[in-house]
């Protein structure tokens, strides 16, 4: 009996589940393999390594509610993962490709330059941790700021499109500059982005919808940097576009009442 009282009240194996942690860890190292890839100067690899890292980053939740390995370890390693791909990695990129060459304008805009990267560096690290604080609390199919995935292919996808165009980061300092701060900001700020967590792939959608996705897929194809640009870039207006157009409707509506 008393064997038996010792293996009842043993204490549970301790570890963490190999799948879902396995493509978070390649997912970091698609981060860490484009800052290294950017201190050689190739952009082009160090931007492909961010989106890879992206897809990776999708995948892994996904794989953990289907094989029901989800954990609080997964959570919080999930997002130091994030804050090096998505944060530590594209202000780097941003920073070797074009920031740097501020300073050929002079001290002060040299420090411009590192400052807007660590900027962005932070409010990705700001991003993710009211990220954290926020799980259900707030409306799943709506994320609070630009997701920093996101905000990530908008800094890579500027690199990889003016690479491809043979233009260096030499010639769009101040570009690069403002879309820095913009994106860091955007993942700070409390204007609401269409999270599609609730597009369920088993429902029917509308012909025209698949017809959609072929061609995304099919310009995707052709010229990936432009498109995933175009598509990330666009996400990214339709935030601040969505919020002016609500407050539009809440000041006609206020006017329309005042006026009755």
């Amino acid at each position: 009996m008393e064997e038996l009282d010792k293996e009842v009240k043993a204490p549970p194996r301790k570890g963490v589940y190999l799948l879902p942690n396995l493509l978070t860890t390649g997912a970091m190292f698609g981060g860490f393999y484009a800052v290294v890839a950017a201190m050689q100067g190739k952009f082009e690899a160090a931007a492909i390594a961010v989106f890879i890292a992206m897809i990776l980053d999708g995948l892994d939740g996904r794989v953990a509610r289907m094989t029901n390995t989800q954990s609080e370890f997964g959570a919080q390693y999930d997002s130091l993962a994030d804050l090096i791909s998505f944060g530590v990695a594209p202000g780097l990129v941003m920073y070797q490709w074009a920031l740097v060459h501020l300073q050929s304008f002079g001290v002060a805009w040299g420090k411009a330059g590192w400052l807007a990267a660590f900027i962005y560096v932070a409010c990705a690290a700001l991003r993710l941790a009211r990220f954290n604080t926020q799980i259900g609390k707030v409306d799943k199919r709506f994320f609070v700021g630009l997701p920093s995935p996101a905000s990530a292919a908008l800094m890579v996808g500027m690199v990889w499109v003016f690479h491809d165009l043979e233009v260096t980061g030499r010639n769009v300092q101040i570009p690069a500059l403002i879309l820095t701060l913009a994106a860091g900001l955007l993942m700070v700020s409390n204007i609401s982005f269409y999270s599609f967590k609730d597009f369920d792939l088993r429902n029917r959608v509308p012909f025209v919808a698949v017809l959609v996705i072929v061609l995304v897929f099919a310009l995707t194809t052709i010229d990936p940097p432009k498109v995933l640009f175009g598509v990330f870039l666009v996400y990214a207006l339709s935030g601040p576009v969505m919020w002016l157009w609500r407050r539009y409707r809440r000041y006609q509506r206020r006017k329309k009442d005042t006026g009755a």
